[in-house]
């Protein structure tokens, strides 16, 4: 017998007040209900986040790994945001130095008109690719001198600097001392015999010269100490790992500054204008600079977070620490460290002709595309290999059709004519088995249900991509959900089969409401026209939102009969290979020259 719609409607109404009395309500149901609302009423004052990139050498422009250390460090900050968190994020440009000297001459500039111009660049892709930071700071702005000096001083007060004569080995390159064990034999391009970095490969010169030294050698021990007793600092295990080896080893003192004479582009050392502060010291203090230093820094300086890649490590994990133990500071909470990017299986190169343009690459797959695949294809613990095809085949696959179908499949008029998020009934879907849904239903439930947690734990490991290999196997699960039921097929004039109907596109724009969530930090524009398209307003979006499907779980839900957004077009548009660009191009042309 047929049923009149508002009759089945009101029938699974009272069922779903029945189930919302207290003797039916799960006890997991209220006390995540009530955790919610603990996480929602706390101030957002009460919990800081202040995470940072390297700043970045402004010897030549930007390049695909300095894209991706800013993508991973902005979404931990908006994930941060998301949570609740006063997030504080930092990024910018490392502007003295050697290399940065001999790079302006070469150009016939000045220095720091040669820094502005390059820095610049750091911006302006930054700005194209939805670099959410507060703060860009550049070593050659007054506010960081002060704090660099204020920083000597201290050091130099507490007697952990001492002026001594340093002679041995120096990367120009990479703006490094280096000990006889971490240099070998090379030979250069013309057959003549020279000495390189083992690290980096790049040539090294001996140097001999008065200068000032830091005591590294008395922090080893508290080094030790402090990971050992933190073994989250260093993140992934592996970089955690290699930081241990080094320190089995003694630590030579480390030279500080070099002579004026040879280093002009630099904060001078206070009250010895002959010196000038090493570029590894005065660039490391910019943390601290943006964390207000000396004055007012404690709030940010006590939660900070690093992003940097693997070339540094020594430089943030060994030398950074020890600098801030002599100083009295509290060292960071986690060096988050990532490998590199490599093309074609090929370290990237101009003379390789293989590097990777990131902000031409960014507007051919669009800032959200180039986002999704740095952060679903790096991974920290070894590099990465880059090529045009697996940018396309991935976003095609995983935005275009997987995601991207899914949403438009949900709300297409097709299905849902009055353009509404329809009703559950627990009637058709009940908490036991026995409706109409079957075994792998209640999985991808569970699944769903237990999906922020997942994400949460590799937000937090910077593991960014197990977080979206666990989103993209939910997303999965929802389009077999809604392909094993076929609601196309549905006769609508059954109010059995329309509440039916009502509940699986119920069950599906729930998921792509949590999916929608948990993207947010790494494809913000996306996960903004989804949830837009879902009618999720902006205040709803947080992570104490994330209630998946409430009406299962005997409470209301605030979307349930509320209008769609405006339809905005496809999520995500589908990109063409370049070389199918091309044959397309040429055959227009054809055809008009015909």
């Amino acid at each position: 017998m047929r049923f009149p719609f508002r009759f089945v409607a009101r029938s699974c109404k009272a069922f779903h007040r029945l189930r919302q009395s207290p003797f039916l309500l799960p006890d997991s149901a209220v006390s995540r209900h009530q955790s919610i609302a603990v996480l929602s009423h706390q101030s957002k004052d009460e919990r800081s986040y202040y995470i940072t990139t390297p700043i970045f050498y402004v010897n030549a422009s930007p390049h695909l790994g300095h894209l991706y250390s800013a993508v991973i460090a902005d979404c931990l900050h908006r994930y941060k945001l998301l949570q609740g968190f006063n997030s504080k994020f930092s990024t910018g440009t490392d502007e003295h130095g050697l290399k940065i000297q001999q790079a302006a001459e070469a150009a016939g500039k000045d220095p720091l008109t040669f820094c502005t111009d390059v820095s610049e660049r750091f911006k302006h892709l930054f700005s194209s690719c939805n670099i959410s930071y507060t703060d860009y700071i550049r070593t050659t702005e007054q506010r960081h001198r002060q704090a660099v000096e204020h920083f000597w001083s201290v050091l130099w007060k507490k007697g952990h600097i001492y002026k001594g004569h340093y002679e041995g080995w120096y990367s120009t390159q990479d703006e490094s001392f280096l000990t006889p064990l971490q240099v070998d034999d090379a030979v250069d391009s013309t057959g003549k015999e020279i000495k390189v970095s083992l690290e980096s490969g790049h040539k090294v010169e001996w140097m001999k010269e008065e200068n000032y030294m830091f005591r590294l050698s008395v922090f080893r021990s508290q080094l030790l100490d402090w990971l050992r007793g933190n073994p989250q600092a260093v993140q992934p295990e592996h970089f955690y790992q290699i930081v241990l080896q080094w320190l089995e080893h003694d630590l030579p003192d480390l030279s500080v500054s070099r002579q004026r004479s040879r280093l002009q582009w630099g904060i001078s050392v206070p009250n010895d204008p002959e010196q000038t502060i090493y570029v590894w010291l005065d660039a490391l203090v910019n943390y601290l600079t943006v964390a207000g230093y000396p004055d007012n820094h404690d709030q940010w300086w006590n939660v900070a977070h690093h992003v940097v890649g693997k070339d540094i490590l020594k430089f943030h994990a060994v030398y950074w620490p020890a600098f801030l133990l002599a100083a009295g500071l509290p060292l960071p909470q986690t060096i988050h460290v990532h490998s590199h990017w490599i093309a074609g299986g090929k370290k990237m190169s101009k003379s390789l002709g293989n590097v990777v343009d990131p902000l031409q690459r960014s507007q051919l797959f669009t800032t959200d595309g180039m986002r999704y695949f740095l952060l679903r294809q790096g991974v920290p613990d070894s590099d990465c290999d880059y090529t045009d095809h697996k940018v396309l085949k991935l976003l095609n696959a995983e935005l275009t059709d997987s995601l991207g179908g899914l949403l438009n499949r949900c709300t297409a008029t097709a299905l849902n004519p009055a353009q509404v998020y329809p009703s559950f009934c627990p009637l058709s879907f009940p908490r036991e088995q026995g409706g109409r849904a079957v075994v792998e239903d209640y999985l991808m439930l569970d699944a769903v249900k237990n999906l922020p947690a997942v994400v949460e734990q590799h937000y937090e490991s910077m593991h960014v991509y197990k977080a979206l290999e666990a989103i993209t196997a939910c997303v999965r699960q929802t389009n077999g959900f809604v392909h094993r039921h076929a609601p196309w097929k549905l006769d609508k004039r059954n109010s059995k089969e329309q509440r039916w109907l009502d509940t699986i596109i119920h069950v599906s724009l729930e998921c792509l409401r949590i999916y929608g969530t948990l993207l947010q930090p790494i494809v913000p524009e996306i996960s903004n026209k989804l949830l837009s398209r879902l009618g999720v307003q902006p205040g709803e979006r947080s992570w104490a939102a994330l209630n998946f499907l409430p009406t299962y779980q005997g409470m209301d839900c605030p979307f349930e009969g509320r209008a769609l957004g405006s339809d905005t077009g496809v999520l995500f548009s589908r990109l063409e290979s370049q070389n199918k660009l091309k044959l397309e191009k040429r055959a227009t042309q054809t055809c008009i020259h015909i």
